[in-house]
């Protein structure tokens, strides 16, 4: 009889088992990687600005550096956020869940990972270092750094460092790396439309994004792309303010290390102050029903007692979480993004009050567009989304705490919503069967609900699905509005045309009939019978003359 070998085990660092799964981060293969290596990079070079007040301006560059090997693309960022102190820069970018996004607030990423998969795949892939420029708004230096990830310690290697005075009051971080790239058609697409969709919901920032002309390899130069996106407004939202943890949106191994990590010396005093939406009345409910006494040492507590007091913690009704967490966009920016992106003939926007779902705050926000340049502007994913659809005609803008979502639309809870073959956009909001509208639908959580680990769609968790319904709902009811109106008044111009042909015709007539036989005074009496006979035609149908509405307009 064969024996099977005994298994054996190991401990992985957390930098190895990212490094063996880069899978599940995106960098599913080169074409992917690169875009997802612009998107990390770029979402971290807007935390480190917006979130601390700052009007970004960014510059992404995709470059082919090496004449020799194609495949081998740099991407470099650069913005001028708050930067970084040089002793955390190394851990920073060098330490796999080493980050400052370890806390109870709205962010584009929630643990930093994002960018060091992408360092890791870099280095997996071409075995080049990552490099990094920073300086912070006090400092008088720049720094500078060439590193790698030891992947097993899970720790910087620094191959290089550097400092120089500074010149100017330059401050933000220049970000460079090279990966192992796809550039083709697709890819540009989807790096170009990721960018678009950034500046539409960022349209305070400014970005430059340059990348290799499509063609200039088979010309044999080095040709550059420059796209840019100007800020188009000075309105900036609001920064997410750092929150407690409401106790609905822990779960048990998350209670365990806020009671190791806790400096408080008694359970009252623990649950007062670690959580928001709890007083001390709540607190001593809470700790009689999990059979606790107030002033029990926190980190005493046996395995049992720690399961007594979740229990007891999630069987207690709270008041919602607070919002101040929260960083939605803002009714007035999205306005301003959807009217410079499309050029749209109306536009109505709502940002919805904060909700909740599991402990955990949310907000819904959008908008909606019609008509106007909007069909010519609209981008190539947009473009493809519309196959298959039978009008009214739905293009869905999602986006995720200020993340676009490009991938597995169909498979988000928003689609679930606007789906034209669903939402009653024609039997209820009057819509044609060839009308095209934009639907742009924002949200903004401390912890967004998405579906897999490619964060490329929302889970259908029905309190947010609630929310984007009454959100659409009320859009397209004003839309409908909008529409209705312009119907209105396009039926009663055409009935004021038929009125304008005769009316001249008629003045005659009745001028010949009424004037006393001479010339002069027949043309003046039909010059007043027509403007007689205009103002009355322009009150049957409705409409204003347009030296009433300029005198309307002056007074």
């Amino acid at each position: 009889m064969r024996t099977s070998s005994p298994e054996t085990f190991k401990q992985l660092s957390p930098s190895e088992f990212f490094y063996r799964n880069k899978e599940i981060a995106g960098f599913t293969s080169p074409a992917r990687a690169l875009y997802q290596t612009v998107r990390e990079l770029l979402e971290n070079a807007l935390d480190a600005t917006e979130a601390h007040g700052i009007h970004p301006e960014i510059i992404v560059s995709i470059l082919r550096e090496d004449p020799s090997n194609l495949n081998h693309i740099t991407v470099e960022v650069e913005d001028n956020g708050i930067g970084l102190p040089p002793q955390v820069i190394p851990d920073a970018f060098g330490r796999v869940l080493y980050s400052s996004k370890y806390k109870y607030k709205q962010s584009r990423g929630m643990y930093g990972l994002g960018a060091k998969m992408a360092i890791l795949y870099g280095q997996l892939t071409t075995g080049k270092p990552f490099e990094v420029y920073s300086s912070t708004p006090r400092s008088k230096n720049i720094y500078y750094f060439k590193l790698l990830i030891d992947v097993k310690k899970n720790e910087p290697i620094v191959l290089e460092r550097g400092v120089w005075e500074k010149r100017s009051n330059w401050h933000g971080t220049i970000a460079r790396l090279t990966i192992e790239g796809e550039w083709n058609r697709r890819t540009r697409e989807q790096v170009l439309v990721y960018v678009k969709r950034t500046a539409i919901v960022t349209p305070y920032a400014d970005i430059t994004l340059l990348m290799p002309a499509l063609d200039s390899e088979e010309r044999g130069v080095n040709d550059v792309e420059v796209h840019r996106f100007p800020r188009v407004t000075e309105l900036m939202p609001k920064p997410p303010r750092e929150s407690k943890p409401h106790p609905m949106g822990v779960d048990l191994e998350m209670l365990k290390l806020m009671l190791a990590e806790t400096r408080s010396r008694t359970l009252t005093s623990f649950l007062t102050r670690e959580f928001q939406r709890i007083g001390e009345k709540k607190a001593g409910e809470i700790l009689r029903s999990a059979g606790l006494e107030p002033d029990r040492d926190p980190k005493s507590l046996t395995r049992d007692e720690l399961k007594n007091l979740y229990k007891a913690l999630r069987a207690e009704s709270y008041i919602s979480p607070t919002s101040d967490s929260l960083s939605p966009i803002g009714p007035e920016i999205i306005e301003v993004g959807l009217r410079s992106a499309f050029e749209p003939e109306f536009v109505a926007v709502i940002t919805r009050k904060p909700k909740s779902y599991g402990g955990h705050p949310f907000v819904v926000e959008g908008g909606i567009a019609y008509g106007g340049k909007l069909l010519e502007r609209l981008d190539k994913v947009a473009l493809e989304s519309l196959r298959g659809q039978r009008g009214p005609l739905v293009v869905l803008l999602r986006y995720a705490n200020k993340i676009p979502l490009l991938h597995d639309e169909r498979a988000d809870v928003a689609w679930t919503v606007v789906d034209p073959e669903k939402f009653p956009w024609r039997a209820t909001y009057k819509l044609n069967e060839n009308d095209v509208v934009v639907v742009l639908i924002h949200i903004a959580s401390t912890k967004v609900p998405y579906k897999g680990v490619g964060k490329e769609s929302i889970a259908q968790v029905e309190p947010i699905e609630q929310e984007v319904r009454v959100l659409v709902q009320e859009l397209a009811r004003r839309l409908r509005d909008f529409l209705s109106s312009k119907r209105r008044e396009s039926e009663a111009m055409e009935r004021l045309a038929t009125f304008l042909k005769y009316i001249p015709e008629v003045s005659r007539s009745l001028a010949l009939i009424a004037s006393d036989g001479s010339r002069e005074n027949g043309e003046r009496l039909a010059k007043a019978l027509e403007e007689k006979l205009k103002s009355l035609a322009y009150e049957i149908v409705g409409l204003k003359k347009k030296d009433d509405v300029m005198r309307g307009e002056r007074a």
